[in-house]
């Protein structure tokens, strides 16, 4: 299986490509779309969509895994980063791809085991368990792994796969007819 991880934002949004076999998991590739040049906010968001659908039809990943935002004092700050998550999971469903959101909080105690884990900490952690020598320049590409690698550690537990994978009610009501009375 293939996941990619999104740490979404409007000046930088990182992503990751994480292949999991069994318990093994190898990073292909991760980086970041740089928009901090660009002013126009709507170009930023057909930006980030290039880049991801680019991305999934080269990698061909399974799934998507995205940070969800978290809740500031700034709206319009959320507002630009609902929109920028927005584009990257309209991206993946764009490939017919499974999204899954995890929370800020969730994907620090999965990578640290400390849910307040600061950015550094969860680079590094992530650097010595993937055998990482070559570090990004930003950090937001080591958020968007995180986010795949959290996503991995949840596939692998055993209450994954529940839902029996669904990408819709529809989908769920069908692939689970004895669990829905």
């Amino acid at each position: 299986m293939i996941i990619l991880g999104v740490d979404p934002g409007t000046n930088l949004l990182g992503y990751a490509l994480l292949k999991v076999e069994s318990k093994n998991m190898e990073l292909l590739v991760m980086g970041v779309v740089d928009m901090q040049k660009i002013d126009d906010p709507y170009e930023k968001l057909s930006k980030i969509f290039s880049r991801l659908v680019s991305l999934i039809d080269e990698f061909k990943p399974d799934q998507l895994a995205i940070e969800a935002p978290f809740f500031g004092k700034n709206v319009q700050s959320m507002l630009k980063l609902g929109r920028a998550q927005g584009v990257a999971m309209a991206a993946a469903l764009s490939r017919d791809m499974l999204v899954h959101e995890y929370s800020p909080r969730k994907i620090k105690m999965a990578v640290t085991g400390a849910g307040a884990a600061s950015k550094e900490q969860v680079a590094s952690m992530l650097q010595k368990q993937l055998k990482i020598v070559d570090m990004p320049k930003y950090m937001d590409a080591t958020d968007a792994l995180a986010v795949a690698v959290c996503h991995s550690y949840e596939l692998s537990s055993p209450l994954a796969g529940l839902a029996g994978g669904a990408k819709s009610w529809k989908d769920f009501i069908a692939k689970n007819p004895g669990r829905i009375k």
